[in-house]
């Protein structure tokens, strides 16, 4: 197989055994249907795995078997040419409404794609799912297993190891609904393996994904510089002529101050949540993540803050360690200058506050009468810290959301 070939994959399987998730995870596509209710796809549909405006994958999501041991049957009794046997099969039943499914699950496959038979692993092998890997078998395509854990259950691992070893090249467990970067790539591995004429394709594939997530890194760290520029640099005034409303108005403006800030990270979230192709499902922060807490909240300064001697090197060292250590922290060469010219400004001896430092209003009075009151940039290089580790721990949620 040149490797200017798309490869395409074929996810086949019982009905309601998590096909959809594992062509939604592999192929970075949450617009592929996903639902509890068996049988819901009727239509095979391809999810092409675009890099860079080009087709470099395809996932084909296809309906779960309708009449495997009559499938088995036919197929044990072909005489015809071994390569063809598939395109037979949907031949002679295109037209019924009783392997309407089958004929849809073949169609992929007698194009020549690969196999991936996705089953429930939570649950004991069964006779139909015996006649679906002969089925498979049969029809001659490089073919791998996935035992989709819906759950912690693994009582039936073990039996459907031992069963599907028999009729396919690979079997690999892969939860669809937690698989990471890593697993992903690790199972593009395994397909590469399974096939010979595969190889050099998928590793073209593979390169190919490497090379965008770590683009998307380096994409992700320029947004939370920029991000951190905006909020440590952004001030806010309003005027006013009457001293008695004073309190009232420093209030309002610390409230928005607030409110503005938590909208730049807010916004920065979004691009970075857009790079790793999580457009649609507003998916929730786990119930105990720090990042469910404001921004200025004292649960947040009290667990994401710097502890006083952290806080002195921070501010004692900042002209080099603080910005060498950005750097080093996958920064991918953005200027950190303005945080290292903020933490050599504050010194050791402000660092030693410990945090005590805020934003703070400042009114005055102004020529032509009334007063103008001010509130930012922020002083506190606590305040750098707290957004960066909040923006690492929203990236580390992120990149494990399949």
């Amino acid at each position: 197989m040149s490797s200017n070939i798309i490869p395409e994959f074929a996810v086949v399987g019982h009905p309601n055994e998590g096909k959809s998730s594992v062509v939604s995870t592999l192929a970075e596509d949450d617009s592929v249907r996903v639902s509890p209710v068996p049988g819901e796809t009727i239509v095979a549909q391809t999810f092409p795995v675009i890099i860079d405006g080009k087709t470099i994958l395809r996932f084909t999501d296809t309906p779960g078997f309708q009449n495997p041991r009559y499938t088995l049957t036919w197929m044990r009794n072909y005489t015809g040419a071994d390569e063809r046997i598939v395109e037979a099969f949907r031949n002679a039943h295109i037209g019924d409404p009783n392997f309407k499914d089958d004929c849809e699950l073949f169609m992929p496959i007698a194009r020549g794609a690969g196999i991936i038979y996705v089953i429930d692993g939570s649950r004991p092998v069964r006779s139909n799912d015996r006649a679906e890997m002969e089925v498979l078998r049969l029809t001659g395509r490089p073919r791998m297993a996935i035992l989709n854990c819906k759950e912690d259950d693994t009582e039936y691992a073990e039996q459907w190891k031992n069963e599907l070893r028999k009729h396919f090249n690979s079997v690999r467990i892969f939860n669809a609904h937690r698989a990471t970067y890593s697993e992903r790539i690790a199972l593009l591995d395994t397909l590469k393996s399974i096939d010979q004429d595969w190889q050099k394709p998928l590793e073209t594939v593979i390169c190919a994904f490497k090379k965008d997530w770590e683009q998307r890194n380096t994409l992700t760290a320029e947004l939370i510089c920029d991000m951190l520029r905006d909020c440590l640099t952004y001030s806010m005034n309003t005027h006013f002529t009457d001293k008695e409303l004073e309190d009232n108005i420093r209030k309002t403006l610390q409230e928005n101050y607030s409110s503005q800030i938590e909208h730049i990270e807010k916004k920065a979230y979004q691009k970075i949540r857009e790079l790793f192709k999580h457009n649609i499902f507003n998916y929730d922060l786990p119930p105990q993540s720090i990042l469910n807490e404001p921004i200025f909240s004292q649960k947040t300064w009290h667990f994401l803050g710097l502890k006083p001697m952290q806080l002195a090197m921070a501010g004692g060292f900042a002209g080099g360690a603080v910005g060498a250590a950005i750097d080093v922290l996958a920064f991918a060469g953005v200027s950190m200058g303005l945080f290292v010219s903020l933490g050599t400004l504050l010194g050791a001896s402000s660092a030693l506050i410990g945090g005590k430092r805020m934003s703070k209003t400042k009114v005055s009075g102004m020529e032509l009468g009334g007063y103008e009151m001010k509130i930012g940039p922020n002083e506190n290089i606590q305040f750098m810290f707290i957004l960066l580790d909040r923006a690492l721990i929203f990236y580390s949620h992120v990149i494990n959301w399949a």
